[in-house]
């Protein structure tokens, strides 16, 4: 079994987290079900978020009676102190649970430090100091802002995209991390589900072992697939490392990672799936993309205001609404069998 030490906030666990952001989309009853299956089988980390709906809720209901076996992480989007003291305190409801082992700042714009206005850090320490919270950490999408956070010394952790499409910068965001002893949780280890191989995607991450991926789970089947790596985790094997090679020639370049930060569109678009469509028709079976709802979904770029909004709120600095267009008529050409994309 492989594990994983979060840095200077000495949790250990299995390097396998849970992603509970996809669960707000089945059932509680489903949802209560894969989270008590993963915990009997290994997994003790689960991150989940407030801006997740009602995935905090749906890990209350699963760990309500077993608080102490588990590792609770989760996330508040405020920009002040106030709001950060009714998601604290909404979070530990929904939870049904009177501290949060990892709570941490939801993708900020800036780095929050002691003593600024927003009084967000400040907030955060009175809440460690109350024993509502153990550890402070930050997620985000922008290197410059991950950068900032680990040189201030003032987080134990960091959770930032990283799977095997990662460029040389994120790579040494990560060796840096491990330098000051800061906790690293990959999101995005399937780059949203363009990555479609799940034992390359771990046996990648396995190599950098101050780093804990957090697989985003909404089926049983995905679920089966990361236990099955517990007892039998994959090794980089040239097999591997070709799938890897391939996957980078296709897919490293201005492509969306479906973060989704560019959302809501005034105009109503998907951002999020119709950027990435012309990869998702390659990477996964096509029918459900090209159905009726489908065909629904994409045309409603042509309704695309060009307000630009998507493109300053982007964290990759992609040229969105050029990005939606290339899909759309790559779309188009697939609809009319004109190619395979």
């Amino acid at each position: 079994m492989n594990t994983v030490t979060l840095g200077k906030t000495g949790i250990i666990t299995n390097k396998n987290g849970f992603g509970a952001l996809p669960i707000q989309r089945i059932s509680e009853k489903e949802a209560v079900r894969l989270l008590r299956k993963a915990y009997d089988h290994g997994i003790t980390f689960f991150d989940t978020a407030r801006w997740y709906t009602d995935s905090e809720h749906k890990v209350g209901l699963a760990f309500a009676d077993m608080r102490d076996k588990i590792f609770l992480a989760t996330k508040t989007g405020a920009s002040n102190a106030e709001d950060f003291w009714k998601d604290l305190e909404t979070s530990l409801a929904n939870l049904q649970t009177d501290y949060i082992d990892l709570y941490q700042f939801h993708n900020p714009v800036f780095t929050p430090k002691p003593g600024d206005e927003s009084g967000l850090y400040d907030a955060a320490l009175e809440a460690k100091a109350q024993g509502k919270i153990r550890h402070i950490g930050i997620t985000n999408h922008r290197l410059a802002v991950a950068h900032e956070a680990i040189d201030s010394g003032l987080y134990e952790t960091l959770q930032f995209p990283f799977c095997y499409l990662a460029t040389k910068k994120d790579i040494e965001l990560v060796d840096k991390c491990k330098k000051a002893d800061m906790g690293f949780i990959a999101m995005k280890a399937l780059s949203g589900g363009l990555i479609n191989n799940s034992a390359a995607a771990y046996a990648f991450l396995a190599q950098y072992d101050n780093v804990l991926p957090i697989w985003g789970v909404q089926r049983e089947t995905e679920l089966d697939e990361f236990l099955s790596y517990i007892q039998t985790p994959p090794v980089m094997t040239e097999e591997l490392a070709e799938v890897i090679r391939h996957d980078r020639e296709e897919l490293l370049g201005d492509f969306c990672r479906g973060c989704g930060y560019c959302m809501p569109c005034p105009a109503g678009i998907e951002i999020n799936t119709c950027a990435r469509m012309s990869l998702l028709l390659r990477r996964s079976p096509s029918a459900g993309h090209l159905s009726k709802e489908g065909q629904e979904m994409m045309s409603k770029i042509e309704g695309c205001l060009h307000c630009d909004q998507c493109k300053r709120k982007c964290p990759y600095n992609l040229d969105t609404p050029t990005l939606l267009q290339k899909n759309l008529e790559d779309y188009k050409r697939v609809l009319a069998g004109e190619t395979q994309v």
